[in-house]
């Protein structure tokens, strides 16, 4: 299908064309990894992601109908980030509490990965991500990812949306809520068997938000297979909600009626609620959130209501007339 380019979308003009990415790959393959790092465990670890049958899936289409165009103050374009920042710089609390945590997320096992489907459903099942794979159309998006913390990033993922697998599970009509839960294993993410945290990891939208064109599954990033440390094998994506809405490393979708708890509600509701829309007026507890830098930026940027993605989310929340509402 033909996919009009917009002219008020233009975040593209800043990816890697295809054919770079298969020349790339191809030069790391000759080298055989030799100077990648001094290091064996990572050395490895890059060598096992490079050589990933997964990574064979991409690079995929581009999809440029959500495209965000933004400039500076001088009006330059805002930049996509580079792709070892996003893969370098991470939050993923199961692996460790600093950003750093690419090491250890190595060591997670995510073939096979089997997902369950369960719930307000007809037939519960589970299906292995592979095989989910088949039953979806993979595309690329270019989304800004704004984190809690003021820091963002601007990357190419690669998926499918989410609302695909939502109609593949057909929820009942009582269905108001799509609980996600993260995988539980303290034998490979160390941090699991510290039990102050409310493990594994829960994150909750509506059936509404779930439906919404912007709701996406990300598989790969930057033309290939999605590394661990970034949610491999699938996680959500959710553009116009605070980062640590986008839970990685998926392996159950669960339709309910009842709004459960997510994980950051858990441990501290008063600063991480249940909507996280970025929301540039209403203040973190102990931070503004007026401006955001991306990684490898030394600028800063004006943080737009729902991170700039009004024009497509924007009426899920008409009836919401407390700002705060809107983080909270």
């Amino acid at each position: 299908m033909l996919i009009k380019k917009n002219k008020e979308w233009n975040f593209y003009k800043n990816i890697t064309p295809e054919a770079t990415f298969i020349n790339r790959r191809s030069i790391l393959k000759s080298m055989g990894f030799a100077a990648i790092s001094p290091n064996i465990i990572m050395q490895n670890a890059f060598a096992a992601a490079q050589n990933d049958p997964r990574n064979d899936l991409y690079p995929v289409k581009e999809n440029r109908e959500f495209n965000l165009e933004e400039f500076d103050i001088k009006g330059g374009v805002r930049k996509l980030t580079k792709e070892n920042s996003v893969t370098s710089y991470n939050n993923y609390y199961e692996f460790g509490t600093t950003k750093n945590i690419k090491r250890a997320a190595s060591k997670l096992i995510t073939s096979p990965w089997n997902i369950s489907f369960k719930g307000l459903i007809d037939n519960e099942f589970e299906i292995d991500f592979d095989d989910l794979l088949k039953k979806v159309s993979l595309e690329e998006r270019v989304y800004k990812l704004r984190c809690v913390e003021a820091w963002s990033m601007v990357v190419p993922w690669s998926g499918f949306p989410l609302k695909s697998i939502i109609k593949m599970a057909q929820p009942k009509s009582n269905a108001k809520y799509l609980v996600m839960k993260t995988f539980f294993d303290p034998d490979k993410a160390k941090s699991q068997r510290q039990d102050w945290y409310p493990w594994p990891y829960t994150e909750v939208i509506t059936i509404d938000e779930a439906m919404n064109d912007l709701a996406f599954i990300a598989t790969g990033v930057y033309g290939k297979a999605l590394p661990n440390q970034n949610g491999s094998p699938l996680r959500l994506v959710v553009p116009w909600k605070y980062g640590f809405k986008s839970i990685k490393s998926i392996v159950s979708f669960e339709f309910s009626a009842e709004r459960p708890k997510t994980f950051w509600e858990e441990i501290q509701p008063k600063e991480y609620g249940f909507w996280a829309n970025v929301n540039p007026k209403v203040k973190h507890p102990r931070w503004s959130q007026e401006q955001d830098k991306d990684i490898g930026s030394n600028r800063m940027y004006s943080t737009e209501i729902y991170n700039g993605y009004s024009k497509w989310v924007a009426s899920l929340y008409k009836d919401m007339n407390k700002s705060d509402l809107l983080y909270r």
